[in-house]
Formats: C-alpha cells, structure tokens, sequence
C-alpha cells in the first residue's frame, strides 16, 4: 500500500489500531487477488485521505490474517466494517457502494 493514511492491520496490532481507538474506524478486508478489491481500493484511500484526524482507516488482508477474517466471519470481499468504542456499528460487503454512502456511514460514527 502506497497510501501513508492507510494502516496495514494486523493480528497484532488489532486490539490497539481499532479495538482501543479513540476515532472511528473504517477497516477494509481485502487480498491483493481480489478484482472487487483493486477496484474500490482507491476509494479507500480518498477516505483516508479526507478523514485523518476524524478517523482511522485500515487494510486487513485476508489471507495473511486469517484469524481476524474467522473473527469477523468475513466471507465476501471485500467487506467493510465500520468501528466506534470497539464495536461494529455497520458493515459494507462488495464494491458497489459508492465513496459519499461510505463517507455517510463513517461520518454518523463521529
């Protein structure tokens, strides 16, 4: 990932980056053979880009952290949780939704 105001995501960063965060969270679960994902990726990171301060965004690739998609039942990618206070408030699965409803649903977090 080239984008400095994504977070890669991780099984051991998990708990702190979104689990424990003061600011909502966007978490994107992806892998980097998934066409869906390649597509709403630069969407992804716009967001990040417009929200630093306001929010976190991060990448969690399936298969390098296959607990965390088995956590989160991740069945479809890419699939889109939205965290507040450590708790899924909403979800996106797929790519058909656009960057304003995603930016919506991360902004009725803050």
């Amino acid at each position: 990932m080239a984008n400095e105001n994504v977070l890669t995501i991780t099984d051991a960063n998990f708990d702190q980056e979104v689990l424990k965060s003061s600011v909502p969270v966007l978490l994107d679960f992806w892998a980097p053979w998934c066409g869906p994902c390649r597509l709403i990726g630069p969407v992804i990171d716009e967001i990040a880009n417009e929200r630093v301060g306001k929010a976190k965004v991060g990448k969690i690739n399936v298969d390098d952290s296959q607990q965390l998609a088995a956590r989160y039942r991740v069945s479809s990618i890419p699939m889109l949780l939205f965290v507040k206070d450590g708790e899924i408030r909403d979800q996106v699965v797929g790519a058909g939704t656009g960057k304003a409803a995603l930016l919506s649903k991360l902004d009725a977090l803050s």
